[in-house]
């Protein structure tokens, strides 16, 4: 599957993990940045990037995932989900992870660094890539209005 990485300063190590563990599983990882450690860095133009990517991915009809890391998740999260299609889901167990893509066909995770071990993240991501979009009509339905929302400014 191809995958979108980008972080923030504190997920630097944890995202260098993961490109590595993606990739040796057969994973195609594009890393989004940043590239060197910098304490005061902005995180949002990272996560847009890689964000960006996979609306382009699904405009080109390649199926790709993203993945937004912080100390938190909780900002990149919000920068994500600030591109339009983008439904980046804040991850914290293993239920989370599953529920994300199952029900809300979420096309981003974000894991706050800083609240698991790299294996535990590994591991929520592994899952999130892994779990399909349950295609359920209400939920289908739920996302579309959602995405009507966000295309029109109208509530359904």
């Amino acid at each position: 599957m191809r995958v979108h990485i980008a972080t923030d300063h504190a997920g630097l190590d944890l995202s260098h993990y993961l490109i590595e563990q993606l990739h040796q599983q057969g994973h195609e990882v594009f890393d989004h940045g940043p590239t060197e450690y910098d304490p005061l860095d902005d995180y949002p133009s990272f996560c847009i990037n890689a964000a960006l990517a996979v609306m382009a991915d699904q405009q080109a009809q390649v199926f790709s995932l993203g993945i937004v890391l912080g100390g938190s998740g909780n900002g990149e999260q919000i920068a994500a989900n600030k591109v339009k299609g983008i439904r980046a889901a804040l991850v914290w167990n293993e239920a989370t992870a599953r529920l994300a893509r199952e029900h809300n066909d979420a096309n981003v995770i974000a894991v706050g660094a800083r609240q698991h071990t790299n294996d535990e993240v590994l591991r929520l991501i592994e899952i999130f890539l892994a779990e399909p979009f349950s295609h359920d009509e209400r939920h289908a339905r739920r996302i579309g209005k959602i995405a009507a929302y966000e295309n029109t400014g109208e509530i359904l």
